[in-house]
């Protein structure tokens, strides 16, 4: 009887224990789950405490904080904070981007047809007949007007065989030959044909002669100043000319391999209502301009009637590659200075940040070469709130300990 009674009393401690063990494992384990869930004011979100209450400012309800995820760079939402950030996700799939890329451009002269006009002689510059840059000229057109002792000197010496080819020339033949090279001497010096017939017509000599552009064009530079001496050779205009002209646009690393030398581009001029005419990239720089991410490429256009002039704004546009690869929306790609990268659902309210790859890019469609694969489950809406929600959790970027 005793035994039976000792082995009662055993049995009853034995389940006293268990129960107990249970009861401070769930307590346990609802204080590991309590502390794991914090909460903030919508308003204030300086305000965090781990249970639910009221912002001491606005007096707001406090709501739950998003968790971190176990791995990196993972982000773990409830329902209705899924339900109000508007997240949406779509399994990538294979596609074809599809569409032709626009690019802002600009116009800019040709510099391998700009003309420098410099001074024939020594001299002093007596009159500019343009003393601004951007001015349109044409050929013929006077640009300035110089005194100069050497050309009075080469003057006399074609009106001397002038006079001597009109006395002597009938019975000895070569003084015709000394009027032709006086005469050849003058023009290579900057003088027109007109000009000669006027000095051989007045027989006077002009100490002030007028130089006229050698091509149409725009003034891009005045070197020049009235009353300064200049040498011989020294420069007094730049002339760009306008038969073909220049649009410059910026390249993004992800679209520069979309082009090459040579292809063939449409350029819209803002300002033209005759649509898209034809241009061919001339140059794409090897390196990217200075303290960005941006490459420029260039294409000539056409401009034999001059209606196109440097400064104005472009469209460029660059025909879309055919090719399947995995596409996503272009909101869906978060660009930073790191890098790229986009949104991953891993598990039910659990997102990843993953960096990714860009391969060619539409206006609404982007190619992604690396770092995701078909049936991922991508955020396409939200991915911004996303990114701000993990940097106010973390306090730190979610590509932070990612190979770029």
């Amino acid at each position: 009887m005793m035994r039976r009674a000792r082995n009662y009393t055993l049995y009853l401690l034995a389940f006293l224990m268990v129960i107990t063990l249970g009861a401070c494992s769930h307590e346990e384990a609802a204080h590991t789950e309590g502390d794991a869930t914090t909460y903030t004011c919508p308003m204030h979100p300086q305000i965090v405490q781990n249970e639910p209450g009221t912002c001491p400012i606005c007096f707001m309800d406090l709501v739950p904080v998003s968790q971190a995820g176990q791995n990196e760079g993972e982000l773990m939402l409830s329902d209705s904070q899924i339900a109000l950030g508007n997240i949406a996700v779509k399994r990538v799939k294979y596609g074809d981007v599809g569409s032709s890329t626009i690019l802002t451009g600009q116009l800019v002269l040709d510099e391998t047809q700009t003309d420098v006009v410099s001074s024939r002689a020594a001299g002093r510059i007596e009159r500019l007949y343009i003393k601004e840059t951007g001015q349109r000229v044409q050929k013929g057109q006077p640009l300035y007007e110089l005194y100069s002792e050497e050309l009075l000197t080469q003057q006399r010496e074609y009106l001397l065989a002038l006079r001597q080819n009109q006395e002597l020339g009938q019975e000895n033949p070569r003084f015709a030959s000394f009027l032709e090279a006086a005469k050849k001497k003058l023009l290579l010096y900057g003088l027109t044909e007109a000009q000669i017939r006027r000095l051989a017509s007045t027989d006077q000599l002009n100490a002030r002669v007028t130089f006229v552009a050698p091509s149409a064009g725009v003034i891009t530079e005045v070197a020049a100043a009235e009353g300064q001496y200049v040498a011989e050779g020294g420069v007094l205009y730049r002339l760009g000319k306008l038969g073909s002209i220049w649009v410059e646009a910026e390249l993004y690393p992800q679209e520069v391999a979309q082009v090459q030398v040579g292809d063939p581009v449409q350029v819209s001029v803002q300002g033209f209502t005759e649509g898209a005419v034809p241009a061919k990239v001339t140059f794409l720089n090897p390196e990217y301009r200075a303290g960005s991410q941006v490459a420029v490429m260039r294409a000539e256009l056409k401009n034999n009637e001059g209606q196109y002039l440097p400064g104005m704004q472009a469209n460029v546009t660059l025909p879309g590659k055919s090719g399947e690869s995995l596409t996503v929306p272009t909101d869906a790609v978060i660009r930073d200075e790191r890098g790229s990268h986009v949104w991953v659902q891993t598990g039910k309210g659990t997102f990843q940040a993953r960096m990714v790859t860009l391969g060619e890019e539409s206006f609404n469609n982007v190619a992604i070469l690396s770092g995701i694969k078909e049936n991922d489950k991508v955020v396409t809406s939200g991915a911004y709130l996303l990114y701000s929600e993990f940097v106010l959790k973390k306090g730190g970027d979610p590509m932070a300990g990612h190979n770029h």
